[in-house]
């Protein structure tokens, strides 16, 4: 008896940082499913929130390679700043640099004591004519300056709730068990199970 070739899903993301985490987030999770780097062209995220520019991407990976594919928009949400930078946390600064985005984002929170935030990640999967969402937000804080090596995009400036550490002074494994991404794929694969649609 031949073994069933393993299952393949794509990634719609062309963030290497993204890609690893997904990685190790999901591998777990999905046991005999083979995560594929998406390779095609970027669709333009032009969705009014987290959910439909998360879907532009999904749709685009499963359009472009014929496979079912994950996807997820994410950002920093700042309370004193009306929940900016929100689905622009990557463009903040226009220049594509997270430093940048980062240095904009402590210019515009200077003098201010009200430093609540939080991560938000929307996750999703589009695989034929299913189409599933799930939201998730990790809150914490912004710190007036930077701290921790690890991480990226405004890691180094984020504590979560109930921790001393930024999200960069967090282990890779410690990060995936707490943050808006870890939660919110956990979530997408248990609505996957409970869809019924093959997990592994």
């Amino acid at each position: 008896m031949t073994a069933q070739p393993p299952r393949r899903i794509v990634l719609g993301t062309g963030n290497a940082h993204k890609v690893v985490e997904l990685t190790a987030i999901l591998g777990p999770l999905l046991p005999g499913v083979e995560l594929l780097r998406y390779d095609g062209p970027s669709p333009v995220e032009d969705g009014d929130d987290f959910v439909a520019n998360a879907l532009i991407k999904a749709r685009a990976a499963a359009r472009h390679t014929g496979l079912p594919a994950i996807a997820d928009d994410s950002g920093i949400a700042v309370a004193a700043l009306g929940g900016e930078p929100g689905i622009r946390s990557a463009r903040y600064a226009g220049t594509g640099r997270d430093e940048d985005n980062r240095a904009l984002l402590l210019e515009r929170l200077a003098g201010r004591s009200d430093r609540a935030a939080a991560f938000v990640c929307a996750a999703v999967l589009v695989d034929g004519d299913a189409e599933l969402t799930v939201q998730r937000e990790w809150p914490g804080r912004v710190l007036e300056g930077e701290r921790g090596e690890g991480g990226f995009g405004y890691d180094p400036l984020f504590v979560p709730a109930g921790d001393e550490r930024s999200a960069a002074e967090l282990s890779a494994h410690e990060k995936n068990a707490v943050s808006h991404r870890g939660q919110a794929f956990r979530a997408l694969v248990e609505a996957m199970r409970e869809r019924g649609l093959p997990v592994g």
